[in-house]
């Protein structure tokens, strides 16, 4: 029987191992992109002395107009925003010479009205424009948009004609009930974030025996909540300024809203009346903080609305 020797020479080493860094987290990457640098204590320095230029551009009318309600007459145009002589009693003025506060709750209750009815009624359009298939669906949604070329002024007398034939032409009942009917910008606005939802969502709904207005409840407008808060705020500040539909509708000061009083406020306190510009400073004060108040209130829903409404799948 033949034996097969047995070799004795020890196999090769294996080859080294070869360690790859981490993506990312290479010397000298620190987790950012090839070929971007990260900014130096001197950019961070420019970036942040712009942005407080800019901001002081931004807030020096607010505080010149909160610094003038505290002057006295003779120095409401004296452009320093620190007064040599502190007025807080111009605001106890205010209060006591017109009806500052019922102008107030009836531009809250009007704001209110028009703000849910057009978020509720613009959502439930876009909602059937983004994910309803009906024959002449995009020359329908082409004609909505096309409404948004129309002046507003072209439609004030055919809509004072309506509300007048309904016995409304001198209520508050014209300044938010067209909202009910949706707007043209916010349908075209929130029925682009629908469509960057998935709708692989609606249809495991559909398997599961959901209907539309269930998945538009319990889908829909729970992760399209920043849109709507960006169109709840918007409709918020341009119903809380509106001056024009209420010079028009309204005539009893007891329905008179804020920008309609302040009107009031500067025949009578302003050009042609009293001359007293610190009055009308101190009444233009107290009715702009309740916008700064909702603003900072939704701010962190309003800016991730409008980073994401844009996108589209």
């Amino acid at each position: 029987m033949t034996t097969t020797p047995v070799s004795t020479t020890p196999p090769p080493p294996p080859p080294p191992a070869r360690h790859r860094a981490p993506r990312g987290r290479g010397p000298g990457r620190r987790g950012h992109a090839p070929g971007r640098r990260q900014a130096g204590p001197i950019g961070g320095a420019l970036r942040a002395l712009a942005l407080t230029g800019a901001s002081a551009i931004f807030l020096y009318p607010f505080f010149w107009l909160v610094s003038a309600s505290l002057k006295p007459s003779e120095s409401v145009f004296d452009n320093s925003l620190l007064p040599g002589d502190w007025r807080f009693d111009n605001y106890a003025e205010i209060w006591d010479a017109v009806p500052l506060a019922t102008w107030i709750v009836n531009s809250v209750t009007v704001t209110l009205a028009a703000a849910v009815a057009v978020t509720i009624s613009s959502a439930l359009v876009a909602f059937g424009f983004a994910y309803f298939r009906f024959p002449g669906r995009n020359a329908l949604f082409g004609l909505v948009i096309a409404t948004m070329m129309l002046p507003a002024v072209v439609l004030m007398v055919p809509q004072y004609l309506v509300w007048n034939s309904l016995h409304l032409a001198s209520s508050q009942v014209p300044l938010w009930a067209p909202n009910l009917f949706g707007s043209a910008f916010y349908i075209f606005l929130l029925r682009q974030f629908f469509l960057g939802l998935p709708r692989e969502l609606f249809d495991a709904a559909r398997i599961d025996g959901a209907g539309w207005w269930l998945m538009f409840r319990r889908i829909a407008v729970p992760l399209c909540r920043p849109a709507l808060v960006v169109t709840f705020v918007f409709e918020v500040q341009a119903a809380w300024t509106d001056l024009v539909r209420p010079l028009i509708y309204l005539r009893d000061p007891d329905l008179f809203t804020v920008p309609r009083g302040l009107k009031t406020v500067l025949d009578q306190f302003g050009e042609g009346g009293e001359m007293r510009w610190e009055i009308v400073c101190a009444a233009s004060v107290v009715v702009t903080v309740p916008m700064i108040v909702v603003f900072l209130v939704c701010q962190r829903q309003f800016t991730s609305g409008i980073a994401t409404t844009g996108r589209k799948g």
